[in-house]
């Protein structure tokens, strides 16, 4: 039986955390995708006002993020802190370049970009922080 050299060890490894993340963030948006459709259909129920599904938009976004911090914290062991950072600002990125390909503007991301990029970061942080 021939061992792997430390080497290629290191680089499966390093595989198999991108698509530990790439998977983890993938779920944490068909979560977000459902939250909307829920969201959706009590703005169609109650007709919510544009306050209301404003706070719940963001709300979504910080139980998506606090999802994949900790989730991706319970994984990684070491370093949660960082490891949570990173998927709430991956979330963000994301949701910034959705909205660039959807709206071809930085219009309405730019409104409240700082306090959202803040939001999923420190939302994945603490995620990853409780797991």
């Amino acid at each position: 039986m021939m061992e792997r050299s430390k080497k290629e060890q290191g680089r499966t490894a390093g595989i198999d955390k991108g698509l530990f993340i790439l998977k983890t963030l993938l779920f944490s948006y068909i979560l977000t995708g459902g939250f909307l459709l829920l969201l959706a259909l009590l703005l169609y129920k109650f007709s919510l006002s544009e306050k209301i599904v404003s706070v719940c938009i963001i709300g979504i976004y910080i139980i998506a993020s606090l999802f994949s911090g900790f989730v991706t914290g319970k994984k990684m062991g070491n370093r949660k802190f960082l490891w949570g950072l990173l998927m709430g600002g991956l979330y963000f990125l994301v949701l910034v370049a959705v909205s660039l390909a959807v709206n071809h503007s930085l219009k309405d991301v730019a409104a409240n970009f700082f306090t959202v990029l803040a939001l999923c970061a420190c939302s994945g942080m603490l995620g990853a922080m409780v797991s």
